[in-house]
């Protein structure tokens, strides 16, 4: 379970086909409830180019050093772009469409309904937003609680996929 490579955080991409909610929602959350553990990106499969309003207002504790962006996966594709340990697909169509990236990360999918698509009412897109954030921010905690006792250690990228996995089911 555990592996002593100096305690660097592994690297996470999440996404998504417009990187404008889900895959926005999921990194910060990662960022702020497992930065210690987790180093969190997220890109899009055909990227909006904005991040959604709905999404911000879920992130009105934003920790990120910079505001998030709607960026398309090219930019982890390129020679020298960050090397990653898990991709994490949380829409059907990114995850039928995912290229491999380098280093060949472990894949896991959390399916889940895109918050931007609803229609109806402010109200209802709300809701529909908060929900998707209350699905992202429980599975995280739930990883946050399973990371907890490996405090100054890395965690195993093959264990931790398959715990991300079990959410899924």
């Amino acid at each position: 379970m555990l592996l002593n490579a100096d305690a660097e955080p592994l690297r996470l991409l999440v996404l998504c086909t417009g990187n404008s909610a889900r895959s926005i929602l999921a990194e910060e959350l990662f960022n702020r409830l497992l930065g210690d553990h987790i180093q969190a990106f997220s890109a899009g499969s055909h990227p909006t180019g904005r991040v959604n309003p709905l999404a911000m207002e879920q992130l009105s504790e934003w920790s990120g050093n910079e505001v998030p962006r709607s960026k398309s996966w090219d930019e982890f594709l390129a020679p020298g772009a960050v090397p990653l340990d898990i991709v994490l697909t949380v829409c059907g169509n990114a995850g039928q469409v995912c290229p491999q990236f380098p280093g060949t990360p472990l894949r896991v999918h959390w399916g889940l309904a895109d918050p931007a698509a609803v229609e109806g009412d402010e109200a209802l897109k709300r809701r529909a937003f908060a929900e998707c954030h209350d699905i992202l921010r429980e599975r995280i905690r739930n990883l946050a609680e399973y990371l907890g006792p490996l405090r100054g250690e890395r965690a195993d990228p093959s264990a931790l996929a398959v715990h991300m996995r079990s959410f899924a089911e």
